[in-house]
């Protein structure tokens, strides 16, 4: 079920985002997905630090931000979500996770994780790349389908 890539952006399927393999109990949406120019620098990351994981900061001193991390760095608990694991070669099985607190707040969203240019968190591993990781985010239906505009009446 888990799709594998090599940071070749030609095997990504197509709309553009690998989608994470949901892991809450009774969902069968994926919530996370990663944009191919992302995959490619989490290949990379993971050819240089081994398996990766990401976990979304909750405000404070990074904002709201993707951190990304060597896989059992940051320590998850039960205060924490784990939102998806999506396979991408070099970097293992990527887990993404969310304090459960700021999970329930961002529950009606799909969130996309992307890369671009700036300064992000001295401790994301792609600060030093002069890179940092974003969330694009997008409104959906509690089944998981995209929800539509807002009506404003």
């Amino acid at each position: 079920m888990h799709s594998e890539v090599r940071g070749d952006v030609d095997e990504l399927p197509s709309g553009g985002a690998l989608a994470s393999t949901p892991t809450i109990e009774g969902e069968t949406f994926s919530r996370v997905s990663f944009t191919p120019e992302a995959v490619v620098m989490i290949s990379a990351l993971g050819r240089r630090h081994g398996p990766l994981m990401f976990h979304q900061s909750g405000g404070c001193c990074d904002g709201s931000s993707p951190m990304c991390y060597p896989a059992g760095d940051f320590l998850t608990g039960d205060a924490d979500v784990l939102l998806g694991t999506t396979d991408i070669a070099d970097a293992g099985r990527v887990e993404f996770w969310m304090s459960r607190e700021q999970f329930a707040y961002w529950r009606h969203t799909r969130l996309t994780v992307d890369i671009v240019t700036g300064r992000g968190s001295g401790f994301s591993l792609e600060a030093p790349e002069g890179k940092r990781f974003l969330i694009r985010s997008q409104l959906m239906n509690p089944d998981g389908t995209d929800a539509d505009s807002l009506a404003v009446s």
